[in-house]
């Protein structure tokens, strides 16, 4: 498969199986030891693999910059969570996301945008940021999930770039991972005083299993960023709202609702935009 074809197949993979990890953290009852797990677990999965593959030459600024920024972001996260519901705050996240990393795509690699794909990027925005419709989110979660966009653009430049100045993808990849969960399990225990790991024999199985998944969603999208433009594929992964939604009414037991219809054909109409342009 061609990369013009292969890059936005990952991506929309990747979408998919990140929500069935946001809906395994959505699950546990303490979200901070959830994240930790989730992280910690697929930082020791890919550890053996830190001997097999190339020394991410070229890339440690990259990395270390990646685990700074993942830090901040899964702190905001889980302040954005505790402070508003998981319906509420996650559409604002996912919908600013994808327009703030055009942004910094922009800016930074001075990627040129065609107008055909900054109108699919902002069809999905605008289309995931109309989930939050008649829920209530106050002035403290909406500004932790604002934050939490932002920093989702931001590392999702980082790693763009990173995994472009690394050797080989897979050596980013596997590095990417063991450098930032030993950082957001570190910043975890900091911040919770030790909690966590008490806390974390209760959540064990069903954060392992998301941090597998974890390992699989951030591979495709970061291997799909060696491949591609960064602001229309960081798009694309938002389709893995389509799969959140399904989730929530197949599983969940929650109603198909006429802005959910909406939200889902605009998501659609705007990946539609991106694949075609």
């Amino acid at each position: 498969m061609s990369p013009e074809f292969l890059a936005p197949a990952m991506m929309i993979a990747s979408g998919s199986i990140h929500a069935v990890v946001n809906a395994i953290l959505k699950g546990g009852k303490d979200k901070m030891t959830g994240r930790a797990i989730i992280d910690g677990s697929s930082a020791l999965i890919l550890l053996p693999a830190t001997l097999l593959v190339p020394l991410p030459h070229g890339a440690w600024g990259w990395l270390g910059l990646s685990a700074a920024i993942h830090c901040l972001y899964l702190y905001a996260v889980v302040r954005a969570f505790e402070a508003s519901d998981f319906s509420a705050a996650y559409p604002v996240m996912r919908g600013a996301a994808p327009m703030l990393t055009a942004a910094l795509a922009i800016l930074v690699f001075g990627e040129a945008v065609p107008m055909r794909e900054a109108l699919g990027i902002a069809v999905i925005g605008g289309a995931v940021a109309t989930l939050v419709i008649g829920r209530h989110l106050g002035r403290a979660g909406l500004g932790w999930a604002l934050l939490t966009a932002a920093m989702i653009g931001c590392y999702t430049v980082a790693d763009a770039h990173g995994v472009r100045a690394a050797p080989r993808p897979v050596s980013y990849i596997v590095w990417s991972f063991v450098l930032s969960g030993a950082a957001i399990v570190t910043m975890f225990g900091l911040v919770s005083r030790g909690r966590i790991f008490a806390a974390a024999l209760a959540q064990w199985k069903p954060g392992t299993a998301a941090g597998a998944l974890s390992i699989l969603t951030y591979g495709l999208a970061l291997n799909a960023f060696a491949l591609g433009a960064v602001a229309p594929l960081a798009a694309l992964r938002e389709t893995g709202m389509i799969t959140a939604l399904v989730i929530a009414v197949v599983f969940l037991g929650e109603k198909v609702t006429l802005v959910r219809a909406l939200s889902v054909t605009g998501i659609l109409a705007g990946a539609a935009l991106i694949l075609t342009a």
